[in-house]
């Protein structure tokens, strides 16, 4: 009698093409996949800047001046202890982190052409850099 023995699982060999054919993949789209996140944290932080900036604006017609260095953003938030009668805030329900969890800079008057400076110095938290370690602020968003 004749029996037919069943093969139990996957040959080494076999393991092992998967295994090259998922690295392949992963080298040919991971690339892409990273450029997407980088992208995606740039977007974050233009719409958040463009939200600060507009908060201090509509701020500044109620007060008649932008925040004082000393006050900061959080002056959209919760009022100055020096706010005269006319804070009508909160400009801001709450004052957003950049995508990396640090709370935005903001320096007042601007020092690049704005009035004031709102920005991220990116990853490193350092002034400058490339990529993730773009400083992005209100003077060079899209």
């Amino acid at each position: 009698m004749n029996t037919a023995r069943k093969q139990a699982g996957f040959t080494l060999i076999e393991m092992m093409v998967v295994v090259v054919v998922i690295a392949l993949l992963g080298a040919m789209i991971g690339p892409t996949l990273f450029g997407k996140v980088q992208q995606a944290q740039e977007t974050r932080v233009a719409q958040d800047i463009r939200v600060i900036e507009s908060a201090l604006k509509f701020y500044r017609l109620d007060n008649y001046r932008y925040p004082t260095q000393a006050q900061g953003l959080e002056a959209l938030v919760n009022a100055p202890g020096d706010a005269a009668g006319n804070w009508n805030g909160p400009y801001l329900e709450a004052m957003p982190n950049d995508p990396w969890g640090v709370p935005y800079q903001y320096q007042s008057p601007g020092s690049r052409g704005k009035d004031v400076d709102i920005y991220t110095l990116g990853v490193d938290g350092q002034p400058g850099g490339e990529g993730s370690d773009k400083d992005w602020g209100n003077w060079n968003i899209k």
